[in-house]
């Protein structure tokens, strides 16, 4: 389900200027985009519900299922999956990406997909989007100047300390990516994301998907896989 209208005001000036905020509404910081802001954060999004987000995919996929298992077949199954992985694909929204395949669905307020770790439900990924008259990342500015902007003024909570860890720019069927892994600390607890931006169909897309800091050597990997593996697609 896309997000119809969401206020881009609370972000630095920058990118607010950049970015199409012509359909705004009262939304929570931590729910327009895809920090989960530690456990403070957190604890304002709306409880999880499996059982209705399973519903709300049904109906909004359900008419495109076969288009989806088309491309599917064509495209991500050509690039191989890889093991231990699904391919989650959402034709009318236009994205799609990879999961590990012992991951559950759920209801992430605010975002248009997640999955999570059976056992551990901040080890996650999710996904959301806002509407922009942008047409491309670089529309932004240079990586260099719009993910440190993000990081330290929309991710952040004012209690956490932002430290960006790696960043990097591809081109994948001539769309152009910003990914970063960054870490949030607060006094008690610490979680680190891989976020990737991209902007197409007229919509600024973004995928976080992060763990616990204590388990990050672990899982960091398993978690990059995930990340790289977000494309756009034409709609």
């Amino acid at each position: 389900m896309a997000l119809s209208s969401l206020s881009l005001s609370w972000v630095s000036t920058t990118i607010s200027n950049k970015l199409d905020s012509r359909h705004s509404t009262d939304v929570p910081r931590c729910a327009a985009f895809t920090s989960c802001n530690g456990i403070n954060a957190c604890s304002r999004e709306a409880p999880f519900n499996e059982e209705s987000n399973l519903e709300r995919r049904s109906l909004l996929l359900g008419v495109g299922l076969l288009a989806a298992n088309r491309f599917s077949a064509s495209s991500l199954h050509a690039e191989e999956v890889p093991a231990n992985y699904k391919a989650f694909v959402d034709i009318s929204d236009g994205y799609s990406y990879y999961y590990p395949l012992d991951w559950r669905e759920f209801d992430f307020r605010g975002h248009d997909s997640a999955f999570k770790d059976r056992y551990l439900q901040l080890q996650n990924v999710r996904v959301s989007f806002i509407p922009t008259e942008k047409s491309d990342i670089h529309d932004l500015g240079p990586m260099e100047e719009v993910i440190p902007n993000l990081v330290k003024n929309v991710y952040a909570a004012p209690n956490q300390v932002a430290t960006i860890l790696e960043m990097q720019e591809k081109v994948v069927d001539g769309k152009n990516y910003y990914t970063v892994e960054f870490e949030l600390t607060s006094a008690n607890f610490s979680r680190v994301s891989f976020v990737t931006l991209a902007i197409g169909n007229g919509r600024f897309y973004t995928l976080n998907v992060g763990a616990n800091e204590r388990r990050w050597k672990r899982v960091r990997n398993k978690l990059k896989v995930v990340a790289d593996s977000f494309k756009v697609l034409d709609i």
